[in-house]
């Protein structure tokens, strides 16, 4: 496939495509119309692969799924496993105060992302024929923009059309204090620099509870400290207090309704006061307190790219900004901040630029918590669907009413289904538990067939599975 020619340092490189950032809708874009023969250039300066694959998805899981091999280890004998030492003695014990290899972790997470990455810069991008520019681009002018290389060099280019695919970073709150204490990012975290001796969480969101339940997992002390009444605060209440007992059960203390008012330092431990006058030490400090958008440096004002009030591009249904030409797509359009929404404006931008009519209007975005027992969740919660005027059937049942939870011996967790009692159709669910990640899809997918409650709960689903679970709490609906 054609490579976009390169031109004098003083001109501007005229292509068909020029996309900033090279996060999931951008790289995967940049290649698509890249094989098709278009001239492409797509900028880069930092991530290779996006954020998924570098400080979040990817790294995040494979630490936690390592996490998870260890507590099984630790917690063999509970299902009848024995192991025995070359001279015959019992090794339950040893098995049970199994600890961390922190190097050999950090190695496999960075051959992980690593292997990822170099797929990325020396197989994928070079096989599709896009040009990728590492470094920092800045908009000069309509659809143009310099790019300061990592090499020193400046190279001008001017897309017939632009896509803004620049992400977001950690966002690092005004707390009176903070400057001045060592903390770490999500980011920072998972470098793995060492295990802390008690780590303070700052937060409570999605991000928060996934880092305190993996420390918890690895043997490390955890408090976290959230400032509204109860974690994941978009949740309903009893989904948000089943995901705090599984934290609770990891040995994480949670504090709620606990906005942090200062932070200091005493001696070797880091303090955070909150707004009710509790006191909270630890050894580290972790801000996990959402991302905020990559907008900065970045000249939209001289592309005519207009910004939400929260920092965003704005983009309309189509993820058009207000610049003609110019497209965003992903975190720093204010999608929802998952991948699959940003794989899904992708698609979006594919049938737009093959003259096909795509929106992101009405889309069926689920979402899960990578906790232990995860939870899996898609459409409107029951505070949700109440607010919206819906007259409302809840269906619940605990995990262990599940055949294969009991099999696997993970019973912590519950199913949640909220249905409209006049059309019979599922307006949300919630699933927590083992493999609630994938058993949310099959819930989404009866919701985007349209199927009534009855016919979930009538379908025949394999046994024994935890999808299972899906006819045990709708038959608690009649």
């Amino acid at each position: 496939m054609p490579t976009a020619p390169t031109a004098p340092q003083d001109a501007v490189q005229d292509v068909d495509l020029l996309v900033v950032g090279g996060g999931k809708a951008g790289k995967s874009l940049a290649m698509l119309r890249a094989k098709k023969g278009e001239r492409v250039v797509m900028v880069e300066r930092d991530k290779i692969g996006g954020t998924c694959v570098n400080v979040a998805c990817i790294p995040t899981k494979t630490l936690i799924s390592a996490a998870r091999v260890l507590r099984e280890v630790q917690g063999a004998a509970s299902s009848g496993v024995r192991l025995a030492e070359p001279d015959g003695s019992d090794a339950t014990g040893l098995l049970a105060r199994a600890r961390t290899d922190l190097d050999a972790l950090r190695e496999r997470k960075e051959a992980v992302v690593g292997g990822m990455v170099a797929a990325h810069e020396n197989v994928l991008f070079p096989g599709s024929g896009l040009e990728l520019l590492r470094g920092t681009a800045r908009f000069t002018g309509e659809r143009t923009v310099e790019v300061a290389l990592d090499d020193g060099r400046t190279r001008r280019v001017r897309g017939a059309t632009v896509l803004i695919n620049t992400g977001t970073t950690p966002a690092v709150p005004a707390v009176p204090g903070l400057e001045s204490v060592p903390c770490w990012t999500s980011e920072d975290l998972l470098t793995l620099p060492e295990l802390p001796e008690h780590l303070l969480v700052l937060g409570g969101g999605v991000i928060g509870v996934e880092m305190a339940s993996l420390m918890g997992m690895l043997g490390v002390s955890v408090t976290l400290i959230h400032s509204g009444e109860h974690v994941l605060d978009r949740e309903d209440a009893d989904v948000a207090a089943e995901v705090a007992r599984g934290l609770e059960a990891l040995g994480v203390t949670v504090l709620t309704g606990a906005r942090a008012q200062g932070v200091s330092r005493d001696g070797e431990r880091t303090v955070v006061v909150t707004e009710d006058g509790r006191r909270v030490s630890g050894s580290h400090l972790l801000l996990a307190l959402g991302r905020a958008p990559v907008t900065q440096g970045l000249g939209l004002e001289a592309a005519g790219v207009e910004l939400t009030d929260q920092g965003f591009v704005r983009v309309n249904e189509r993820l058009e900004t207000t610049a003609p030409g110019v497209y965003a797509a992903g975190d720093v359009a204010g999608s929802p901040q998952f991948t699959h929404a940003s794989w899904n404006d992708f698609r979006v931008l594919r049938d737009l630029l093959d003259g096909r009519e795509a929106t992101t209007a009405g889309r069926l975005v689920p979402w899960a918590v990578f906790t232990t027992p995860e939870l899996g969740h898609v459409g409107m919660t029951e505070a949700e669907a109440r607010r919206a005027g819906h007259e409302v059937l809840v269906a619940t049942t605990p995990t262990a009413a599940v055949p294969r939870a009991r099999t696997t011996g993970r019973t912590e967790g519950f199913y949640k289904v909220v249905v409209d009692a006049r059309t019979e159709e599922v307006l949300g669910a919630a699933v927590i538990g083992d493999g609630a990640s994938e058993v949310v899809t099959s819930v989404q997918m009866a919701m985007l067939g349209h199927l009534t409650w009855r016919q979930l709960r009538d379908a025949v689903i394999t046994h024994p599975t935890m999808a299972e679970g899906l006819n045990i709490v709708l038959d608690t609906l009649g």
